[in-house]
């Protein structure tokens, strides 16, 4: 059995955003040579989220709404968890949209369903942070 490991590094500038990650996991499981297995992509980051679905603008924009309604970044105040930081509400974001995904691997390719893609969800931006890329199969 094959054993692949990466970090892909992100520094999203904003506060929140979305990035399409698969081609980057693509490429690493390229790199793996594995044919037939598994991939594990997530986030090494408390307030990031590693996340699969449609790569359309509309329902990223409805993310957005939808994750501020349940857990709104002001006022900070309403937070315990912000004695020092301001971003509780980002741990709770992340903690809705998940840690990583699990995708399986066919004939060297991922197996996604229609429409799937694999995204970086960063709710407490503007610093480098990490996620990981954990190959095994044959």
């Amino acid at each position: 059995m094959k054993s692949y490991r990466r970090e892909l590094w992100f520094e999203v500038p904003s506060r929140r955003g979305f990035i399409n990650i698969t081609p980057q996991v693509e490429e690493c499981l390229r790199e793996s040579g594995v044919q037939e297995g598994l991939v594990l992509v997530n986030a090494m980051h408390i307030t990031a989220s590693v996340f699969i679905n449609d790569d359309e603008s509309g329902l990223h924009h409805d993310y957005e709404v939808w994750l501020e309604k349940l857990a709104p970044h002001e006022p900070v105040n309403q937070y315990r968890h912000n004695g020092y930081e301001d971003n509780a509400d980002a741990h709770m974001k992340r903690q809705i949209m998940g840690r990583e995904v699990v995708v399986a691997i066919t004939d060297g390719q991922l197996d996604f369903g229609t429409w799937e893609q694999i995204f970086y969800g960063e709710f407490d931006g503007c610093r480098k942070k990490r996620v990981l890329v954990k190959i095994i199969g044959e």
